[in-house]
């Protein structure tokens, strides 16, 4: 299909459509200033012309009332801004719910990396046997996790799900009332989410998306692909941190992880409940009827109170419906036998815990907490720890470590809450594994994870606590940091070469899960080499696996935008070659990335096939991602020349006063959309090292300056430019497809970018040079990155999701400008020294609420 149609699809279902209902939305009488509706056409058209023309967003908001609202009163004037926000938010609301909506028409459900289109491929090129064969043993895990990217509250989902539903029906009617509702429906959170309130929120994509498009994925496999109405590997599974993901979250205790565990199970059982309850209605044939009745009471009472007298185990469940379908086919003639299937396919998928439950910490806690323990186990004689074990060396403390068996510890001895509540989660994954099945929790990720000591004291640990001979968990170590990266390696050789981690590993099936951060690396290390670095530590880390027969999986942390990570994903997995161990595609999904790319059945099942097709593909033609060492050492020069660039850049004397006075970063902490801490630790001077990813990246997004996306690619092209070596790049972009989906996904940050909104900082006495730097390295990459693809434009390749970045960027424009208003005025008002905290305070509030729609907007994975 050529790229023509895809554009024009866009613009009949989802431009066209946009324009109609936008103007309906406009004349909706929402609050009590009048005509806000028609006033917000000609304040957006004040700030294009305004920024074509060169003028800062104080002249353009001054120009607009001056011009427009010449009689109104500094107080009315404030008021409308505030309805202008309001009004955008809900513009962008209307936007999600459209191209939700024209999601199946705009993209070819049939098409190159769909199930169908990859079976088609297989026949045709006589691979069908070897795309089973890869079936068997490969799998795609999402892991949905609480980071706070995503600032609508549960009742707006609802709202965009309704809307979106009603614009598929055209129904003008209730069009209405829900464009009505929306006016009426609060934004923004009064109060912080708890980390239950977030499992809760997320839940609800479980129940409502994933059961569906999990299930539908399966079936179209085992009936299309396989057809012997065998169980086969699952292929898709879920993994789940709101509960379970305690790092730098406070507030996520022992008890918020039994609890997300139980609504989990809660919230399964209700699932298969309602589809007993829908086959009692197809099975009422003799000697079925009543036993299907029979499930549907249990799962019912069940689902309502897990502490019922009557439960079932999981696998008793599947025995049972399993054996009706015996009889159905035997005497029914196979009568609903693709129902009974479809209900006992969810079962095998999700079992009684849903989603997998990762438990995740800092090993800088850990390793506090384990210092606490063994003090108090050399205090109580315990035989295995010497006096001396603190003074000990590494090698040392491991080998003890290697060694420990049942102390049979008892938790109430530690009055510290940290160490109390480190250890009660290690009962209460226990506690899980006994209840919700294994599954329901037998993971703990140690982020910051620097040496084998930091595995082998969570390892002991669990061993120490709750696991005394089997010990059915896999311990993840978290490389994050450019170091850790290059030192994980010679981490994960010192654990094979242990023979009691060996002996854990065989009993886990000779697989090693390692998660691999983006989030951090490109705060870190800046765009290019966050991305090779990750690239070069599989390579070795599969190198090194191989050679002790183990299989590493890899576990992506990726964010939202490509500067974390994000962006295209399904492409980064085509694209590895043979140096990379593949069995399993795992990476996290966050915000508005769950409700882009997965949050509708269509959207969900589009990007699940996407991700399952990535990585059979990169199997099936594995030698033509394959990397030359010519190429290699392009790649390499490149991302250290960048880093290089991006750490000078980073170590600059304006880098933190720029953060923390021009941009949002402040008001991040205000927002209340997640539970967690927007730095962590509590000084009250801003250090980079306790920056979370999320904010850095959001503030560097709310500036329209995406920094971390592309600082320093511009830099190091031009090494190559300078040289007269470009040919050299040329030639890895035309070989490397790694190469090529890291700068497509550049330029969608690039894309995203903004100057004109903030040229007014380059005359800033301050931090003009500053902001200079970052606009040179802007149009420098713009440049070359141009001249590298021959496009005349950024994005030619992809129109449709350019035409969907303009509109959502146009739709933004005015609460771009509203914010920086607010900014500067806020700066003037505190250098004029004023005391009127008031109108500071007033300034702020915009400023924060001017967060929400931002970043809502740019939900395009990026």
């Amino acid at each position: 299909m050529s790229i023509e149609p895809k554009l024009k699809r866009f613009k009949q279902s989802v431009l066209s459509k946009y324009q109609i209902y936008n103007s309906i939305f406009m004349t909706l009488p929402f609050d009590t200033i009048t005509k806000t509706g028609v006033l917000l056409p000609l304040f957006h058209e004040t700030c294009k012309k305004g920024f074509a023309k060169g003028d800062d967003p104080t002249t353009i908001v001054d120009t607009f009332f001056k011009k427009y609202q010449a009689r109104r009163t500094k107080e009315s004037q404030i008021n409308l801004l505030f309805r202008f926000i309001q009004y955008i938010e809900r513009q962008v609301v209307l936007f999600d719910a459209i191209e939700d909506a024209a999601f199946p028409v705009v993209n070819n459900m049939e098409g190159i990396g769909t199930l169908r289109n990859l079976k088609g491929s297989a026949i045709s090129e006589g691979k069908l046997e070897e795309l089973r064969k890869y079936l068997e043993e490969f799998k795609v895990r999402i892991v949905l996790t609480a980071h706070p990217t995503q600032f609508y509250p549960g009742s707006v989902l609802g709202i965009i799900t309704d809307l979106t539903e009603a614009i598929k029906a055209n129904d003008l009617t209730q069009i209405n009332n829900l464009f009505a509702q929306l006016g009426k429906t609060p934004f923004f959170k009064r109060e912080k989410p708890t980390p239950y309130d977030e499992a809760v929120s997320l839940i609800w994509y479980l129940e409502n998306v994933f059961y569906q498009s999990f299930g539908n994925i399966y079936n179209y496999i085992q009936q299309n692909v396989y057809d012997d109405g065998k169980k086969h590997n699952e292929i898709i599974n879920i993994g789940f941190w709101p509960g379970g993901d305690r790092d730098g979250n406070p507030f996520v205790k022992p008890d918020t992880t039994l609890k997300v565990a139980s609504k989990l199970k809660q919230a399964a059982l209700k699932k298969y409940y309602a589809d007993l309850k829908d086959l009692r209605r197809k099975l009422t044939f003799r000697g079925v009827e009543e036993r299907v009745i029979r499930l549907e009471t249990i799962l019912y009472n069940y689902s309502i109170n897990l502490d019922t007298e009557k439960t079932i185990e999981c696998r008793e469940l599947l025995v049972e419906l399993l054996s009706i379908r015996k009889v159905l086919i035997k005497e029914h003639q196979s009568l609903y036998v693709n129902d009974i299937n479809s209900l006992i396919n969810r079962i095998h998928l999700f079992g009684f815990h849903f989603a997998s439950l990762d438990i995740r910490q800092d090993s800088r806690i850990h390793h506090k907490v384990f210092s606490t323990v063994i003090d108090h186990l050399i205090e109580t004689g315990h035989p295995l720890f010497p006096k001396n074990y603190h003074d000990l060396s590494e090698e040392d403390q491991i080998k003890i470590l290697s060694e420990v068996k049942d102390a049979n510890i008892d938790i109430n001895a530690f009055e510290d809450e940290m160490v109390f509540n480190t250890l009660k989660t290690i009962e209460v994954i226990k506690q899980i594994q006994n209840s919700n099945g294994e599954k329901g929790a037998n993971r703990y990720i140690i982020s910051n994870n620097q040496t084998a000591l930091n595995v082998m004291q969570l390892f002991s640990m669990l061993k120490l606590t709750a696991f005394k001979d089997d010990l059915t968990v896999d311990i993840v170590p978290l490389f994050e940091t450019i170091p850790d990266l290059e030192n994980a390696p010679s981490v994960m050789e010192q654990l094979y070469t242990n023979p009691v981690y060996m002996e854990h590993l065989k009993s886990r099936g000779m697989k090693q899960t390692i998660m691999l951060g983006f989030s951090d690396g490109t705060k870190d290390g800046g765009y290019l080499m966050a991305n090779w670095g990750i690239f070069k530590a599989k390579e070795l880390l599969t190198e090194m696996s191989r050679k002790y027969d183990i299989t590493a999986i890899f576990f992506d942390g990726r964010g939202g935008p490509p500067a974390r990570g994000g962006g295209k994903t399904h492409q980064f997995y085509a694209s590895l070659g043979p140096t990379i161990e593949d069995k399993e595609v795992q990476l996290t999904i966050q915000g508005q990335t769950i409700s882009s790319n997965f949050g509708t059945l269509d959207s969900s099942q589009y990007n699940l096939e996407q991700l399952i097709s990535s990585g059979i593909l990169n199997r099936l033609r594995k030698d033509e991602h394959a990397m030359s060492e010519e190429d290699k050492a392009v790649m390499n020069d490149l991302a250290e020349t960048s880093y290089q660039t991006y750490k000078d850049f980073k170590s600059h004397p304006m880098f933190i006063p720029y953060l923390e006075r021009m941009s949002t970063l402040k008001y991040y902490a205000k927002t209340n959309i997640g539970s967690r801490p927007s730095k962590r630790s509590k000084s009250d001077k801003l250090i980079f090292s306790d920056l979370r990813a999320i904010p850095f990246v959001g503030s560097w997004s709310q500036l329209k300056q995406n920094v971390p996306g592309f600082y320093g690619v511009g830099t190091a092209l031009k090494a190559y430019e300078d040289r007269g070596e470009f040919y050299k790049v040329e030639q890895l972009y035309k070989n490397s497809k790694f190469f090529k989906t890291l700068l497509e996904n550049s330029m969608m940050s690039l894309t995203k970018s903004f100057f004109d909104l903030t040229k007014y900082m380059s005359k800033d006495e301050e931090f003009g040079a500053f902001w200079n730097i970052i606009y040179s390295e802007y149009t420098t990459t713009k440049k070359l990155l141009l001249k590298l693809t021959g496009y005349k434009e950024l994005m030619e390749n992809e129109p449709s999701g350019k035409a969907s970045i303009e509109v959502r960027e146009s739709i933004v424009l005015p609460l771009l400008t509203i914010q920086q208003y607010a900014l500067k005025k806020i700066q003037e008002l505190e250098k004029e020294g004023v005391k009127d905290t008031e109108q500071i305070k007033i300034f702020e509030k915009i400023v924060t609420r001017s967060l929400f729609g931002n970043i809502n907007a740019s939900r395009n994975s990026a």
